[in-house]
């Protein structure tokens, strides 16, 4: 049996195969690699589509700005919940089957929207979707883990991780067009395209021998497999929390990039930069290669130098915002602290997927990354309180000193100095 946060490096793959992954993908791996990329994508599109009606939802339905605040808050609360009962199911049930139920409850929560009148009825429909959104993210890196070699999940799960960066691309195009001549409503319509995806991945992904495998021989049940693990003595615990305080860093660092900053530089440098689809698009461009770059860099060098360097660079790159006194100088350090900020983002995915074993490789996956989403997506009110409190370079103190913590919890991991030990050998 595995001895807990060691590297799991088992996998359903034989020597023959390890030698050829490089000539090409196999039909299984392009499909799963498929599924997952979109499913992330349809996943950010809906968690942003909230981002583009917010100000729509405030008026039409008069409600304060800490009423329509606390609609974000309690997406955030159902994706951690959908986190660990979707994980749980998909280490008992299978990952396809349930990885296709997320699918269809964030999907048809979304277009519930378009039916919302009153903010009771958004903030049920927004924690049922956080519900299956928050499980859609563990079993998605859980199919990959699984259908790939450990050497390349860095760069596979950085690859499906773009697609979400795709997903807030198509978000966007689709607020351009739709809120102006239907209506915000309209727009939550479009939460149903994901459905077609359920179909496609019930169709032609199959699980894992190393899943079935599993299953079969199973003496335990899910939450004494949790409990072993990921809690089973102060290192393993240690590792499972210390990767929950990065994952918040993570997620805090791309709320506050993503939702504040431009509005705070467009008030302490005067560029007028709000709503500006530029800001979004030099950003995410800038994400997009910082993820394929960490992901090549974690495969090849390990977690703890791939994640020092960019957990570094963001700790000092952030500072350079507040000296940005032109839009193109703006749009430029924008791409640029996104490189490094949410390069790291499909990292978290590989790390969880390689330290805990089979047996709650979903459970650990969704855990992690749903107290982070949780936690960290309150950056947007703390960072809002210093806003009113003080100037730039005090948000992007507070922005660097999380890094900090992150890199300091990072190099303390006792998983992660298992990891680069089993690595080398």
């Amino acid at each position: 049996m595995t001895k807990a946060c060691e590297p799991y490096f088992g996998g359903n793959y034989s020597m023959d195969n390890q030698k050829n992954e490089h000539i090409q993908l196999t039909r299984n791996q392009k499909l799963v690699l498929t599924s997952s990329s979109l499913g992330f994508g349809l996943e950010n599109m809906d968690v942003l589509f909230l981002s583009f009606t917010m100000s729509s939802v405030i008026a039409s339905l008069h409600v304060s700005a800490g009423a329509a605040g606390l609609i974000g808050t309690i997406t955030n609360w159902g994706m951690l919940l959908g986190g660990v009962l979707f994980g749980m199911l998909g280490d008992r049930f299978g990952r396809v089957k349930t990885f296709t139920y997320t699918i269809f409850v964030f999907a048809l929560a979304t277009a519930l929207m378009s039916i919302a009148n009153n903010i009771t009825s958004i903030y049920i429909f927004r924690f049922i979707a956080g519900i299956g959104a928050g499980g859609e993210y563990g079993l998605g890196i859980t199919l990959i883990a699984e259908a790939f070699p450990k050497k390349e999940l860095g760069r596979m799960s950085s690859i499906a991780s773009i697609g979400g960066q795709v997903g807030a691309v198509a978000a966007a195009i689709l607020a351009a067009f739709v809120i102006p001549s239907l209506g915000w409503h309209a727009l939550y319509l479009f939460g149903l395209l994901p459905i077609i995806l359920v179909f496609f991945v019930r169709r032609h992904i199959k699980e894992s021998a190393e899943f079935l495998r599993v299953k079969e021989n199973r003496k335990i049940t899910i939450i004494h497999a949790i409990k072993k693990y990921m809690f089973a003595d102060l290192g393993t615990a240690w590792t499972s929390i210390g990767l929950m305080i990065m994952t918040t860093v993570q997620i805090a660092g791309y709320f506050g990039l993503m939702n504040w900053l431009p509005s705070i530089v467009e008030q302490q440098s005067h560029l007028s930069v709000k709503g500006s689809s530029l800001w979004m698009i030099s950003t995410i461009i800038g994400m997009s290669i910082g993820m394929m770059t960490f992901g090549t860099i974690f495969d090849k060098m390990g977690p703890r130098l791939s994640f020092g360097i960019f957990l570094l660079a963001s700790a000092v790159l952030v500072y350079a915002l507040a000296y940005a006194h032109s839009i193109g100088l703006l749009l430029i350090i924008g791409a640029v602290v996104g490189f490094f900020s949410n390069g790291m983002y499909g990292g978290y995915g590989a790390i969880v997927s390689r330290i805990y074993p089979t047996e709650v490789r979903s459970s650990a996956n969704n855990i992690i990354v749903g107290v982070g989403r949780a936690v960290g997506g309150m950056s947007s009110l703390v960072i809002g309180l210093i806003m009113e409190r003080y100037s730039l370079i005090v948000v992007m103190l507070f922005l660097s000193i999380l890094y900090l913590i992150s890199f300091t919890v990072m190099m303390t991991l006792p998983g992660l100095k298992n990891f680069d030990q089993s690595s080398s050998k």
